[in-house]
């Protein structure tokens, strides 16, 4: 897996850009977002990626920050959302604003992206309103490079297939200040029990 990548910025022809590093030049899809942060060519470039392995290709999606690769990750797992309406999304509207739309069931902002249609942004609503909870900075991946053992937690456990808002119940008396693992183990416990 290719998470993050650190090198010059070679070229951009968006939504397309290429990255040298280290004598390797990756080729990478981002969404506007990403392209209007992007330094002159020549110029060095850090990029947060996600790598998408198909039978007839692998595609690199980069983006500028932790929580547009973050949002990117949410919205392909929505049915009927693929990597190229993703990227349209990120383009067309930015990650606070699109948690915002979810919190408050706004649909209508997001049917003013291109490709999105009534039922998409409806569906995307629904689906991503209980991510968008309480503590949305474990899902945008807020606060910069230090996430807080509860974060941390949540995500492990998001990752074991637990949905938002059963990781929100599981962990929800947990105490900040402990180490991850043990509220993951309080959370598994909890789990198993109801």
């Amino acid at each position: 897996m290719i998470g993050r990548l650190k090198g010059t910025l070679i070229d951009k022809q968006p939504p397309w850009l290429w990255v040298d590093v280290a004598g390797v030049g990756y080729e990478i899809e981002a969404p506007m977002s990403t392209i209007f942060q992007l330094p002159a060519v020549g110029q060095g470039v850090t990029l947060y990626t996600h790598l998408s392995v198909r039978e007839d290709a692998h595609l690199l999606f980069g983006f500028h920050s932790p929580a547009e690769k973050a949002l990117f990750r949410e919205l392909i797992r929505v049915s009927g959302v693929g990597p190229k309406l993703a990227l349209a999304i990120l383009s067309g509207i930015g990650v606070e604003a699109f948690w915002d739309c979810a919190r408050n069931g706004d649909s209508s902002q997001l049917t003013k992206i291109p490709g999105v249609g009534k039922k998409t942004a409806e569906r995307l609503v629904v689906e991503m309103r209980d991510r968008a909870g309480a503590d949305s900075a474990s899902v945008t991946g807020n606060g910069g490079g230090s996430r807080s053992a509860l974060q941390e937690a949540r995500s492990a456990l998001e990752a074991l297939g637990y949905k938002p808002a059963e990781v929100q119940r599981l962990t929800r008396d947990a105490d900040e200040q402990q180490d991850p693992e043990k509220i993951i183990r309080e959370a598994l416990r909890r789990a198993v029990k109801s």
